[in-house]
């Protein structure tokens, strides 16, 4: 007898400290306190987070592989195996939701290959709650992870992301590591032209939580907002 496959759940995590009854369904954590089987960027911190829902299985007895940027193709295989043993698995990414600027859609496109369902959970996605609050585009957008470090490369994408957002009247989405927030904020208000929209959107969930859209003329008006180390995303709007 051929074993049926088991079910693949995208499991969003909370986008920091927030209790997840805050920002989780009840059977989003129902779900994730029933699984044994998961797949995770680091083990210690979804330990952690599945703590927190208080699994119905001691937390030792729990089974975790890594998925995360130093997998390499040929190991995504080998985390299909208590899937194709009828198990059901969830993905559990660092913060967010899995498969949304994370690792995990490698493993969701192999799923699909053998056949095996996934089932995507309601969450906290920070890309689509910063779009929502924004106030720009939310018909035409496009996220780009992040942009290059070295100043005159991250200068030419700023404009060249400006630019874009003018031709396609398109909202352009990325982010930055938390302890370069403010340089990236300085390039944007020296780079881009004075009508752009500009939001800024840091803390999303947290108890801090900031969101601003301004033009780069008003936000050069105001007060420098502190972003040092606050997860935040930018977004822009170029206009005519």
């Amino acid at each position: 007898m051929t074993t049926r496959p088991g079910t693949l759940y995208l499991i969003p995590c909370t986008l920091g400290d927030t209790p997840a009854e805050q920002v989780l369904p009840r059977h989003v954590i129902d779900l994730a306190r029933k699984l044994r089987y998961f797949v995770v960027e680091h083990p210690k911190t979804a330990r952690q987070f599945l703590s927190a829902l208080k699994p119905e299985q001691p937390i030792q007895t729990l089974h975790f592989s890594s998925l995360n940027e130093h997998t390499e193709p040929g190991e995504l295989a080998g985390l299909l195996t208590p899937l194709l043993a009828g198990h059901d698995v969830g993905i559990i990414s660092e913060a967010g939701c899995p498969g949304i600027a994370d690792p995990g859609a490698d493993l969701v496109n192999l799923a699909h290959r053998h056949d095996i369902r996934v089932v995507p959970l309601v969450g906290p996605s920070s890309i689509l709650l910063a779009l929502m609050a924004s106030g720009l585009n939310g018909q035409c957008f496009a996220f780009h992870g992040y942009l290059p470090i070295e100043d005159a490369e991250r200068k030419a994408a700023i404009t060249a992301l400006e630019a874009e957002s003018i031709r396609r009247k398109q909202t352009q989405m990325f982010i930055e590591t938390p302890y370069r927030n403010q340089k990236m904020f300085g390039a944007l208000l020296a780079h881009c032209r004075p009508q752009t929209l500009l939001c800024v959107a840091t803390d999303i969930t947290l108890p801090g939580e900031q969101i601003q859209t301004r033009s780069i003329a008003q936000w050069k008006l105001q007060q420098v907002p502190q972003l040092n180390k606050r997860p935040s995303l930018f977004l822009l709007l170029g206009t005519r």
